[in-house]
């Protein structure tokens, strides 16, 4: 074997928390908590961070305690090799944020887990690494959100394949549309209806990348109107064809949790 990928990334646990009672997870070299819904406190020897949904919380070479604070389901993964002993030490102390940097977190981590309970490690360190690249920009100085936007990114991330666009979630949040906007593009710097279409993209990376799915089940699945349409979409933000990404991405970990809408189309 002349490259021992295991060596660069690698999961020590990955863990779903829910319910009632604290759970003090394993030391690891990196540890990632995300809070997929709910509210949860996160501590690494420090005082605890209160995590609200899509909030994270990362740590270097500490045992980690999560302790539910309102009905909540959480995802814990710990990670050990040089890509995470790297990435541990750009933490001097631990991380407390949101997912607006890294949309794609909640659905790698629940990959993960999806994975490791099959068994088996093909494609684990791959997946792996690529949990710790989206991760990358977890420090990004993104000033707090105002709940409205909050909610806004929060309804995005958890709804893209089945927003309408941004008519649909003003009305969802009861406000109008222009006001959305406004003040959207004000805290984020792009407006709702760009970010959603990157949210949609992200995605339809991810099955590309993971899936053979053909391209109008991938539209379908992000939230697009169709093939064609995907495919002018992603030439335009990527310079690639959705085809050229899915051949040069090829080598990706395939399989993953399936989402409610691919339950529905093919399970």
């Amino acid at each position: 074997m002349i490259f021992d990928e295991s060596a660069v990334c690698t999961p020590v646990f990955c863990r779903e928390v829910t319910g009632e009672t604290p759970v003090l997870l394993p030391a690891a070299p990196f540890t990632v908590v995300l809070a997929s819904s709910g509210r949860a406190a996160a501590s690494a020897d420090s005082e605890p961070v209160l995590l609200a949904a899509g909030g994270l919380f990362l740590a270097g070479g500490a045992a980690v305690e999560v302790t539910p604070v309102t009905g909540c389901h959480v995802l814990a993964a710990g990670f050990s090799g040089t890509a995470a002993q790297a990435a541990a030490a750009g933490l001097p102390a631990p991380l407390a944020s949101d997912c607006s940097a890294c949309p794609m977190a909640a659905q790698l981590l629940g990959e993960l887990a999806a994975a490791m309970e099959r068994g088996g490690a093909a494609g684990l360190s791959a997946l792996c690494y690529h949990i710790l690249c989206e991760l990358a920009a977890a420090d990004a100085a993104v000033p707090r959100l105002s709940p409205l936007v909050a909610d806004a990114v929060l309804a995005i991330r958890q709804n893209y394949a089945g927003l309408y666009g941004v008519e649909e979630l003003s009305a969802q949040l009861g406000v109008s549309k222009s006001h959305l906007v406004r003040v959207f593009s004000a805290e984020m710097g792009v407006g709702p209806g760009q970010y959603l279409t990157g949210v949609r993209l992200d995605a339809a990376k991810a099955l590309l990348a993971r899936r053979d799915y053909p391209l109008e089940v991938v539209a379908t699945l992000c939230g697009f109107s169709g093939a064609n349409y995907l495919c002018k979409v992603f030439k335009k933000h990527t310079g690639q064809t959705p085809a050229a990404f899915r051949a040069q991405n090829a080598g990706a970990a395939r399989g993953g949790a399936v989402n409610e809408l691919e339950s529905a189309l093919y399970i």
